[in-house]
């Protein structure tokens, strides 16, 4: 065994970093996460999707960039941030659940393309606990996403810039149909 082990030293060590990297780094990492959020939108299991996404935190900053886009004064903006977080936890739980629903109900609108979810790991960034993501669906929607750990360290969308024209799309394609 010691003269197999000397001989191939380099193959061991290399099997040693891959399965380090196997089971270890990758599970840890956010395409892991966006692999395993993909995975249960296409099993039409909307619980464990929902595992993968913070909605209180999507709820709150997304309030907030509406808050600062449409209200001009300060004053206006101290008020509609003191909505944002009265009305936050009730608004993240029906998100949730409208999402769990059509997870489960296999909606076009929640579908993840394997090409959206390659370009988003391809494309991700970490800094300081925080991975972001940016890229361009087939409808030529631009997603900016960002991604923080719980706190039992699985990554969670976070955040969703530019969310008040990604909704104004969405709202004038519900209104508009083609």
């Amino acid at each position: 065994m010691g003269r197999f082990a000397i001989r191939h030293w380099t193959a061991i060590l290399i099997t040693i970093v891959l399965a380090w990297w196997a089971l270890i780094y990758v599970p840890a990492s956010p395409s892991y996460s966006v692999l395993q959020l993909k995975r249960a939108i296409d099993a039409r299991d909307g619980q464990s999707a929902a595992r993968y996404v913070n909605f209180e935190s999507v709820a709150r900053n997304a309030g907030y960039e509406l808050v600062q886009e449409k209200a001009s004064d300060p004053l206006s903006q101290m008020v509609g941030k003191g909505a944002v977080d009265l009305f936050v936890k009730p608004m993240a739980q029906a998100a949730e659940a409208y999402a769990v629903k059509d997870v489960n109900d296999g909606a076009d609108e929640v579908q993840m393309p394997p090409a959206a979810a390659a370009g988003a790991i391809v494309m991700m960034r970490r800094d300081d606990g925080v991975a972001s993501t940016r890229f361009v669906d087939k409808k030529n929607r631009e997603w900016e996403i960002q991604f923080t750990r719980d706190a039992y360290g699985v990554w969670q969308v976070s955040e969703v810039k530019n969310i008040g024209k990604l909704l104004e799309q969405l709202q004038h394609k519900q209104f508009n149909p083609p």
